[in-house]
């Protein structure tokens, strides 16, 4: 086991060890990542070290092993069989237990994969995808941890015109053994085409448990393998504690959005308050491609999302909406950043927090509109509300303007609950705790209204679950029929709610 503290260019090879295989190209990539990450702050602005929560990491404390051990959870199991008939991927912390295509989009060109396998298998497509989308390493320390460390992950492509017509499932979970996880996933959508990938986010409590390690290949395209769980191979005993480790799940995502395709990514993340989430998201648009980002943020101790959209075309356009519930003393740090390359492209970012006891979120954003963005247009916004005196709430956003003939503006509010709503509503019957869920609702529904009917079920289905404490895991029991029965009803919002904010330069 290799700790976070030790990983450096001095012991690459260590970090390596379970990645014999892969192109000389990869490696040197990595080798170009890792020279960068023990040299990078945690924040390279000043302008954000002082609000940033990443001083509760303890790089001592998170540890990382390249031992493949592909098993499923009871939890793991309920979502799989609830899934297992659509385009479907789940990992069980760094091994990939379970990859599904139906043989129509398979014979149509649709790809889902490990990271490992389509370095190898799929090569011609992701030094094309790298030709023109390279990552600048040295602007975060997580990206170049991610770059240069990562375990496993998975690929997807989306072939020239294909229309996916259901949602590719993608459910992730760390294993209950206390160990830590880095990912690396990259997902292509060709000219024309269009999908939107659902990514699920979970943790299992740590615990004293047995795990099993099976060497035996555990997936293949167009068809689906599980593990059973059955004694295979080399059985290891872990016995863990909650106060031993600090679980984290690292990410690297990168889409890669081509002419005229549209892609959604829509991730729910519900993992458990006693992890760390770090994740560092790429989106780079091309000549009329569109980019959306969805997000509900509601587990782990620390979850920190930065997510950059690059419009590189003209006409590219991308939209990042996230909504926050923070309880007990979670830290959420968001960053989302607009970069208008292109002439003409089109940007919207919309977050939404809601705090809770004693919470924090930061939300971080900067608009930048380069000297070829001529005619672009760009809002950003961070809204929060606080329903508890211990919670609290900052929002930094930003302008950055090298041209002219471009609209853009950014806002920004943090405010406590309005008590006269409060007391308006319990004077029509509700107690003083639905009274406060029904403001919370009406806060976050203008959001929702942009997404699909299914995305604001699951939404309101784990919202209402940490609400009231129930376990934050997706599944189809009655009261998620009821929400969806409900959702399905209402319209879906297809005028511009972001027009009305805008301030011409």
């Amino acid at each position: 086991m290799l700790s976070l503290s030790l990983i450096s260019k001095d012991n690459f090879n260590e970090i390596l060890s379970n990645q014999y295989g892969e192109p000389d190209w990869i490696l040197n990539k990595r080798k170009k990542a890792i020279s960068l990450f023990s040299e990078l702050p945690f924040e390279i602005s000043p302008l954000y070290s002082k609000y940033s929560g990443l001083t509760l990491l303890e790089p001592d404390k998170i540890f990382f092993s390249n031992a493949e051990s592909p098993t499923l959870s009871d939890d793991l199991k309920i979502r799989l069989e609830e899934i297992k008939s659509s385009p479907s991927l789940i990992m069980s912390g760094s091994s990939v237990v379970h990859i599904y295509i139906p043989e129509h989009l398979s014979k149509q060109g649709l790809i889902i994969s490990n990271i490992q396998d389509a370095f190898n298998n799929h090569t011609d497509l992701l030094k094309k995808y790298f030709e023109s989308n390279e990552s600048n390493y040295g602007e975060d320390r997580f990206l170049a941890l991610g770059l240069s460390s990562f375990q496993s992950g998975f690929f997807i492509y989306i072939p020239k015109n294909l229309i996916v017509p259901e949602p590719i499932r993608i459910v992730y979970s760390l294993k209950d053994d206390g160990l830590s996880s880095i990912c690396r996933n990259i997902v292509i959508s060709d000219v024309g085409s269009k999908a939107t990938i659902v990514q699920e986010l979970y943790s299992s409590s740590l615990s004293t448990t047995t795990s099993t390690t099976d060497n035996n290949d555990i997936y293949s395209a167009s068809s689906t393998t599980l593990n059973d769980g059955s004694s295979k191979g080399i059985e290891e005993k872990t016995t863990t504690t909650k106060n031993k480790n600090q679980q984290c799940y690292f990410e690297v995502l990168e889409c890669g959005v081509r002419s005229t395709s549209e892609l959604e990514f829509i991730t729910l993340q519900a993992m458990d308050l006693s992890t760390v989430n770090i994740s560092s998201r790429k989106a780079f648009v091309e000549q009329d491609g569109k980019m959306s980002w969805y997000s509900g943020m509601f587990g782990t101790n620390l979850c920190r999302y930065k997510v950059d959209s690059v419009m590189k075309g003209p006409g590219a356009s991308s939209e990042d909406i996230e909504i926050v519930f923070g309880t007990e003393k979670q830290l959420f740090d968001i960053s989302s950043n607009l970069d208008h390359v292109g002439f003409s492209t089109r940007g919207r970012v919309m977050v939404k927090s809601v705090m809770k006891d004693e919470s924090k979120s930061l939300f971080k954003g900067m608009i930048k509109i380069r000297k070829d963005a001529k005619a672009s247009e760009s809002f950003l916004a961070g809204h929060a509300i606080l329903l508890n005196k211990g919670s609290h709430s900052d929002a930094i956003p930003g302008l950055e303007i090298e041209t002219n003939e471009v609209r853009a503006t950014h806002s920004a509010s943090v405010s406590q609950i309005d008590e006269e709503q409060i007391f308006y509503l319990m004077c029509r019957g509700l107690d003083r705790e639905s009274a406060k869920r029904e403001i919370v609702h009406g806060f976050v529904e203008p959001l929702s209204r942009k997404m699909d009917p299914f995305v604001r079920a699951w939404i309101s289905y784990l919202f209402e679950n940490k609400w009231t404490g129930k376990p934050l895991l997706l599944k189809t029991d009655e009261v998620m029929e009821g929400i969806l029965e409900v959702e399905k009803s209402r319209y879906k919002e297809t005028a511009d709610i972001f027009e009305k904010h805008y301030k011409y330069r």
